[in-house]
């Protein structure tokens, strides 16, 4: 057979490395993107269209986002403007933001969001929760017409130990009580390997209509108890894994069947030696 090299369209290139992009393990969208930088080798393929996934990717990632030396806010698609800017409610400001450096620029004052009485309670109350369970956690309340939306992130990147996680969990609020959420969770551990664990779940639960105070406080107990029955359900299920399906993947047994004896080995060497 005739060795040959079949063109990639454009279009198939562009939806490949975007795929790639938005795959990126949490803490590694540099390294993902210099790789794919490399592999498709198209500087202006890269900054046109696949410059679509930067947005995609920092979005789902619940990205940090400094505003200034005080404030820190989520980049998510509930923040999002019809204009491509993003919201820091709290601060009534949008600002834009460079989704390749990681950047804030253009801050602008704002309008009060929708719902801003039940949104400034949820928020107190969820900062104090925040501060308890999350060392390094940063999370944002949107106000919407019907809604009040809470977004927490927190992360750990450890590159120099092999590993990078994130947790991400999202609330809604609905201003007649209904609450529900999806929480997640997405680790990359790659020592002499290569795993990824990416998990989820949601909830849905209510805490009727009542006054902000009162709902935000309701919302944050519901919070807690539903986030630690996950993280629980998480630690549970990851000892099982490792004393039964990570087992599982080597063979407990040479092919002989029968265990190796080291101590008898290193003894015959021994004797070995002596009689030289």
């Amino acid at each position: 057979m005739a060795d040959y090299e079949e063109e990639i369209p454009d279009e198939e290139k562009v939806k490949i490395a975007s795929d790639f992009i938005r795959s990126a393990p949490p803490g590694e969208f540099n390294e993902v993107f210099n790789d794919v930088r490399m592999l498709l080798d198209n500087d202006a393929l890269l900054k046109g269209d696949v410059s679509a996934a930067f947005p995609q990717y920092n979005e789902e990632q619940f990205t940090p986002a400094k505003v200034d030396e005080a404030s820190t806010v989520l980049v998510t698609e509930f923040g999002r403007t019809v204009d491509g800017r993003y919201e820091d409610p709290a601060g009534k400001r949008t600002f834009a933001f460079d989704h390749l450096r990681k950047e804030v620029k253009d801050v602008q004052d704002a309008a009060a969001a929708p719902n801003e009485e039940l949104r400034a309670a949820v928020e107190a109350a969820v900062s104090s929760y925040v501060k308890e369970h999350y060392p390094a956690g940063i999370f944002t309340v949107y106000g919407k017409e019907s809604e009040v939306i809470v977004c927490i992130e927190d992360h750990k990147f450890q590159p120099h130990n092999f590993y990078n996680g994130r947790w991400r969990s999202q609330w809604k609020l609905s201003t007649g009580g209904d609450l529900s959420a999806l929480l997640r969770v997405q680790v990359h551990y790659y020592e002499d390997g290569n795993v990824l664990l990416s998990t989820h779940k949601e909830v849905a639960k209510s805490i009727g209509k009542s006054a902000a105070a009162d709902m935000a406080s309701k919302m944050v107990v519901a919070m807690k108890a539903s986030e630690e029955e996950y993280q629980r359900a998480i630690s549970e299920n990851y000892s099982q894994m490792s004393d039964t399906t990570f087992k599982a993947l080597r063979r407990a047994l040479p092919i002989t069947r029968s265990k190796v004896e080291w101590t008898k080995i290193l003894n015959y060497n021994i004797g070995k030696e002596l009689k030289k």
